[in-house]
């Protein structure tokens, strides 16, 4: 393991792709993106993953958008690619593509839509693992992908030493309270996915929260993760509940359709989005944009 993987803990922010109008990556909104979280106080990045459309970009473009991120955070913070697919050679691929460019660890999410068996899961990770010398974390996202990665499962892959976490984005707190007792004694780490429950997991253990919100309010979530770590439960508390109708605005439709049309509200990025993924429904555009108000992201 890395000794930056060794220390990747707080607010991580599954950072968005910006894009310009005609859909193509805008690189310098990129750059700008990052020196922002990290001035912001953002503790590490999540390259390409679920917020950053990587169902729809090219294999090269996956690779040379973790490759920015990486120049452009030039080790500051740690920087985790993601690199999962449905297809176990993909993401060998993609995860060999990763460790060449730097990163410091990569991010697989269950594969999805063809439904393996949990014996399937197993042997999928435990061949990735084998296949790269890279800290892997796991990501369950059954409201997403369809697949369920179970509490066994992950237990019997935290055997396995280069599988260092699990992004838990169930939002079920007594499951990943489970998990986390589980994994006594074992040095698998588990972070939460879900913003809406993040503080309540790192109450029980969790490491971090690998988070949307953090796209458009990176030193508030930065700050409830410092305050949930440190074992403040109820500031922690108090503090997500400042943010809580954003968290539930941002999820309004599909991720990334609402984080990335509040940061182009923001003057962060431009209006570009990927079919099929489609920009926000005007209906839900006043409700997004009073909550970014409420916590001044707009003026």
């Amino acid at each position: 393991m890395t000794q930056q993987a060794q220390i990747i803990r707080g607010s991580i922010v599954a950072i968005v792709t910006p894009m310009l109008e005609n859909g193509s990556v805008d690189w310098k909104g990129l750059e700008k993106l990052v020196e922002w979280h990290i001035e912001q106080g953002t503790n590490s990045i999540v390259a390409v993953g679920t917020t950053g459309e990587a169902s729809t970009l090219s294999m090269a473009e996956h690779a040379q958008v973790i490759k920015e991120i990486i120049r452009v955070a030039n080790k500051r913070i740690p920087i985790i690619a993601g690199t999962g697919a449905n297809s176990t050679h993909e993401a060998i691929e993609l995860t060999k593509e990763a460790k060449a460019l730097g990163a410091d660890a990569a991010l697989l999410v269950t594969p999805y839509y063809n439904k393996p068996t949990q014996e399937g899961l197993y042997q999928h990770y435990k061949v990735i693992a084998e296949a790269v010398d890279l800290p892997i974390i796991l990501y369950n996202v059954p409201g997403r992908t369809g697949v369920d990665l179970q509490n066994e499962t992950v237990i019997r892959l935290a055997d396995i030493p280069n599988i260092v976490g699990l992004k838990d984005a169930t939002g079920d707190i007594p499951r990943g309270q489970a998990l986390i007792q589980a994994l006594q004694g074992k040095s698998l780490t588990v972070y939460s996915g879900d913003d809406v429950t993040a503080y309540q997991l790192m109450a029980h253990g969790a490491q971090g929260n690998i988070s949307v919100t953090a796209n458009v309010i990176p030193k508030q979530m930065s700050e409830i993760c410092a305050v949930a770590l440190s074992g403040d439960h109820t500031q922690a508390e108090q503090l997500n509940n400042q943010v809580a109708d954003l968290h539930d605005i941002l999820f309004c439709e599909s991720n990334p359709i609402p984080v990335k049309w509040a940061l182009h509200e923001m003057g962060l990025i431009g209006t570009g989005i990927r079919l099929p993924l489609t920009p926000l429904a005007e209906q839900y555009r006043t409700p997004l944009r009073e909550a970014l108000h409420v916590l001044d992201a707009i003026k």
